[in-house]
Parts: structure tokens; C-alpha cells; sequence
């Protein structure tokens, strides 16, 4: 009776003390700011519309479905076809397509080498000269034949491997989460750049009719002096404008060269490649519609938030991985065989060999070692917590920000509109009270400066809107979980879980 309690009682001690050191941080989702709206004051329910193109008005369309495929809501078929090779070609998102086979690969090695014991098979064949001084027996040289099979394994008493591969999971999310942030930014890239393609090409377009126009004034002026209407000022100054309006195409030119270049390399192509569409503002269909996720919904949609999640939960499971290093690791090995001087003996009931063994290593004296490292993980832990948080309000900032450029680029577009219609009005006004000699030329000089300003700001203004629409559907995580199947093979709602 007096063993049994005993036995009884070192058996408890263990329990609580196994118990007890079983550490490490409940991993969990972190806290997420409650709010139920993105900006201080409220959203109107749509925007001011415009007499133009890009001008209709746009509806906030709250707790509505965002499509993953939401650059087809700007339906034009070769932005669609555009995007669809870049999804195929491009290098950023097959990189971090690998960079993802890499962690799961690594997690699928480590889940066999921590929760399995390790069964290895070895046979092996020496020769072998035994000295006299250490037998005692005169030289002999023989052969020696072993064939086993040793096991062993480690138990995971204080979570040390539960640990290692919560980390390593967290790295399997970590990677898919930066996918789908690869696969939104090029998307949302590609769109926004055929969009500056768009506008360049517009505003080259204006520029060049301006210059047209201002050719026929030229000679007009020129006309008005060789009759002695006006003196030869006039037409040096219309010479000057038509210059000055005529430098502002070649940097258009090359931007839209260098935008040409950009769009290339996003879809996977060489520059030179060339065989790109040409994207024209009045090919853009503006969204009319604009579905607005949930500020509830913002930390499971935004791919950067759960990525900063995932490195938040490694960094969790590195602080079990190092306090679980601080107690002892036990390991049971074992091994069966044959061994012989010769091969045909090796099958012989009189070679067998086994072994069965357990082995505890109990760090005792490291120099602060163990506990430091600790303490660091502690300490890496508290910065991806910070980064977390901080990741969370620059999210929040993002669709605060495109929200109320939306609202704003639709004022301006409406401005910019009428501000281009009286400076067309004013200046056609102007030109037949100039040819009639009812104003003087600077009068039109002033007339054709602003319609030009007037109507590239009018286009950089439609340009505007397209691209706000389209970095508010980045903002709000791009509706990946709404596709199909993920690069893993697995369904977004499983990424959720």
C-alpha cells in the first residue's frame, strides 16, 4: 500500500507538472477595432454625376457581394482578356505562388518528422583488424555484416513540436495571404495603368486638336497682318502659343511610351513584344455600382490584414516553441537486427540484436541562454502584435481615403465639366468677335489658354474617377474569397476558418 501511494503520488506531481508547463499563447484571432463605418461623417448614398463621359453617378451599395472578378464591372473585353494573360504570365505572381508551395512543402516535411518516430533501415559491411594489445589474442582480420532497423521518436511532453508546427502553419497562411495581395496588386495595377494609357491617349488626342485649331488662327492672324489689322506682335505671339502647345506633346508621347513598357511587363511580355491593345477612356465603362464590404468584414478580406495575422500567430507559436525548450526532451529509441561474421549467418536465430532505450535531456546551465531567447520571442510577439494593429488602421485609412476621393473626384469632374463647356463657349465666341476685329488678340490668346487647360483638366479629371473606382475595390481585399479555388487547391471559406 505504501508503494502504490507513492507511486500514486509521483504520478500526480507529474500530471500537474506536465500540466504546467504545457505553455505558450492561446492563438486566437486578435482583437479587431468595432466600428460600424470607415469615416467620421456619413457617406452620402451616391455621387454627383456629370454631363460627360465618366460622369454618371456612382451608388454606395453597403454589405453588398464584391465580385472577385470585379475589374469586368469597367466591361471592356480587352482589359478582361488583358488581365486574364497577366494572371497566366506574370513572374510577382508565380514567385509568390512558389514562395507558398515552398512553406506547405516545408510543413508537410516537418508534420513527419515531429508528430512520427523516424523509422531508418541500414546495412552495412566492414572489414576489420582487431589489434592483439586490446584482445589480448594474436592479429586477426574479419568480416562484419549488421542489417537493422531503428526507431525513435520524441515526445512532445511541453508542446515543443505542437509549436514549431503551429509556426510553420502560420507560414503556410502567411504565404497564401501574400499570394492573394499579389494576385489584387496586379490586378488593380493593370487596370490602373490601361487607365493612364487611357488618358494619355486622350489628352494627346486634345492636344493635338488644339494645335489644329491654333494652326488656323495662325493663318488667320497672319492674314489680319498682311492687310494691316494687326500688327506683327500678334502673330509672333500666335506662333509662340502654338509652340508652347505644340512642346507639351513629346513628354505626353513618352509617358504613355513608359506606360506602354509598365503594362507590358505586368502581363509578362517584353516591351518590345509590343501587341498590346490600345485602351481609350470612352472604352471604359464606369461602374455605377459600387458594392462597399462591412467594416465588420475588413479583416477577413483585406489579404495584407491576414497575412500580418499569420505572422502575428507564428510569432505566438515561437514563444511556446521557446519556453517549451526550457524543460526536457525525452526520446525513445529502438532498434532490431542481425549481425554476423559472415552473410550466410545474418538470418541465423543466434545474430539477432535488438535494443530498446529512452533518453532525457534536461538543460541545466546555459548562461542565460535559453531564458533570453524567450524572452526575445516575447518581445518579437509584442511587434508583430503593434504591426497588426498597425496594418488594421492603415486598411481602414485606405477605404476611408478612396471613399472620400470618390465622393470628391465626382464634384470635380462636374466642375471640370462645366468649367470646359464655358472655356469652348468663351473661346468660340471669341474667335468670331477676333475675326470681326471686335476684341484684340490677346483677348483670344487668354480665350485659347484656358480651353486648353480646361479640357485636360477635364480629361485628367474622367482619368481620375476610373482609378479611384478601381483602388476602392483593392482597398476592400478585391473579392478573393468569393473565387472558386485558391493556389493551394483549397476554398477560400476553408482560408476563413
Amino acid at each position: 500500500m505504501k508503494r502504490v501511494s507513492i507511486r500514486t503520488t509521483v504520478a500526480g506531481v507529474v500530471v500537474i507538472f506536465l500540466a504546467g508547463c504545457a505553455v505558450g499563447p492561446q492563438l486566437g484571432s486578435p482583437e479587431f477595432p468595432a466600428t460600424g463605418s470607415y469615416t467620421a461623417s456619413p457617406m452620402p448614398s451616391h455621387t454627383a454625376s456629370a454631363p460627360t463621359d465618366g460622369g454618371k453617378a456612382q451608388r454606395f451599395a453597403f454589405a453588398q457581394h464584391l465580385s472577385a472578378e470585379w475589374w469586368t464591372l469597367f466591361h471592356s473585353a480587352e482589359l478582361n482578356a488583358l488581365i486574364k494573360q497577366g494572371l497566366a504570365d506574370s513572374p510577382s505572381l508565380s514567385s509568390a505562388g512558389a514562395a507558398l508551395h515552398e512553406a506547405q512543402e516545408n510543413l508537410r516535411a516537418a508534420t513527419g518528422a515531429l508528430l512520427y518516430p523516424g523509422v531508418d533501415a541500414s546495412v552495412q559491411a566492414t572489414h576489420q583488424r582487431a589489434p592483439s594489445a586490446l584482445t589480448g589474442a594474436p592479429t586477426e582480420e574479419f568480416d562484419l555484416y549488421n542489417a537493422s532497423v531503428n526507431v525513435s521518436y520524441t515526445l512532445d511532453l511541453f508542446g515543443r513540436s505542437r509549436h514549431q508546427l503551429e509556426a510553420l502553419r502560420a507560414q503556410v497562411d502567411y504565404q497564401r495571404y501574400q499570394f492573394e495581395a499579389a494576385y489584387l496588386s496586379l490586378t488593380a495595377n493593370i487596370v490602373t495603368t490601361a487607365v493612364g494609357e487611357a488618358s494619355l491617349r486622350a489628352q494627346i488626342r486634345a492636344t493635338e486638336e488644339i494645335l489644329a485649331s491654333e494652326e488656323k488662327q495662325l493663318d488667320v492672324v497672319k492674314r489680319q497682318f498682311e492687310l494691316g489689322a494687326v500688327p506683327r506682335t500678334s502673330v509672333l505671339s500666335q506662333q509662340t502659343e502654338l509652340a508652347k502647345t505644340r512642346a507639351t506633346l513629346p513628354p505626353l508621347e513618352k509617358q504613355l511610351a513608359y506606360t506602354r513598357h509598365a503594362l507590358s511587363v505586368l502581363v509578362g511580355r517584353l516591351p518590345s513584344e509590343g501587341k498590346l491593345p490600345e485602351f481609350q477612356l470612352q472604352s471604359l465603362q464606369l461602374p455605377e455600382v459600387l458594392p462597399v464590404s462591412l467594416p465588420s468584414s475588413l479583416a477577413h478580406q483585406r489579404p495584407d490584414i491576414r497575412a500580418s495575422e499569420a505572422l502575428l500567430h507564428q510569432a505566438g507559436a515561437e514563444v511556446g516553441v521557446a519556453t517549451a525548450n526550457l524543460y526536457p526532451q525525452i526520446t525513445l529509441s529502438g532498434s532490431y537486427g542481425v549481425e554476423a561474421f559472415n552473410t550466410g549467418d545474418l538470418f541465423n536465430s543466434q545474430s539477432v540484436i535488438w535494443n530498446l532505450g529512452a533518453g532525457l535531456l534536461q538543460p541545466i546551465f546555459h548562461a542565460g541562454e535559453l531564458s533570453a531567447k524567450r524572452r526575445a520571442a516575447i518581445a518579437a510577439y509584442d511587434q508583430a502584435a503593434a504591426q497588426y494593429r498597425e496594418t488594421v488602421l492603415k486598411a481602414f485609412q485606405d477605404v476611408a481615403d478612396v471613399l472620400r476621393a470618390l465622393e470628391t473626384d465626382a464634384w470635380t469632374l462636374q466642375a471640370q465639366s462645366q468649367a470646359e463647356a464655358a472655356a469652348q463657349a468663351t473661346l468660340d465666341l471669341t474667335q468670331k468677335q477676333f475675326e470681326l476685329g471686335a476684341v484684340n488678340y490677346l483677348s483670344l490668346l487668354v480665350a485659347q489658354r484656358d480651353y486648353e487647360q480646361a479640357r485636360i483638366n477635364l480629361i485628367q479629371a474622367q482619368a481620375e474617377r476610373y482609378s479611384d473606382t478601381a483602388a476602392l475595390f483593392q482597398a476592400l481585399g478585391g473579392g478573393w474569397w468569393n473565387r472558386g479555388s485558391t493556389p493551394d487547391g483549397a476554398t477560400p471559406e476553408k482560408k476563413n476558418d
